[in-house]
């Protein structure tokens, strides 16, 4: 099995979540600083994922409440910089469509997570490189990684609801393998 490393595109690639507030509408926020490499084959099954998020570059446009998610009672940036998902199984479901399993760390601490990927296709741009997209979706209890905090309604409601979604779309980039210089004696 050949192996090829994909960096993603930062410039052309997001991380959101959205969380229903009040029950009644829906915030969305994202992540502005992430990496993340992927060795895979050419048919992207056999796939080992390593995915990194800066906590502390969430942006819901919202300065206060982006306070309030990087405090403890949320993220707690100041001990748990960083978002972590290690995947290391990809399967295939249909044509364009698989099931990405892995590891997401939040907080410090590890939950394994099912994701729904949906393959946009592959490209070469006018520079020569290769690039591939994905949208990846999922859903997680913020409570399953202690992002606990919550407050209720005068009617009993919550004002946040536990059930996240992710939305993450991704372009990766092929890495060139190096050239292996040859060399004969004359």
């Amino acid at each position: 099995m050949k192996t090829t490393t994909w960096n993603i595109d930062p410039a052309h690639s997001e991380v959101q979540f959205k969380v229903k507030h009040l029950v009644i509408t829906t915030v969305t926020g994202r992540f502005t600083n992430f990496s993340g490499v992927i060795h895979t084959d050419e048919n992207f099954e056999n796939t080992d994922i390593s995915f990194e998020i800066e906590a502390a570059s969430i942006s819901t446009n919202n300065e206060q409440r982006d306070a309030h998610l990087k405090s403890a009672d949320f993220f707690d940036v100041g001990k748990h910089s960083q978002i972590l998902f290690r995947g290391d199984y990809l399967r295939r479901k249909r044509d364009d469509e698989f099931e990405l399993i892995g590891d997401l760390t939040i907080k410090g601490i590890t939950r394994p997570i099912a994701l729904a990927v949906e393959y946009a296709g592959t490209m070469t741009d006018p520079w020569g490189n290769v690039k591939s997209g994905f949208e990846v979706k999922g859903v997680l209890n913020r409570k399953d990684f202690g992002l606990n905090w919550n407050a209720t309604t005068e009617a009993g409601g919550l004002l946040v609801s536990e059930d996240v979604k992710l939305v993450v779309n991704l372009q990766l980039i092929k890495q060139v393998e190096p050239a292996i210089a040859v060399f004969t004696s004359a």
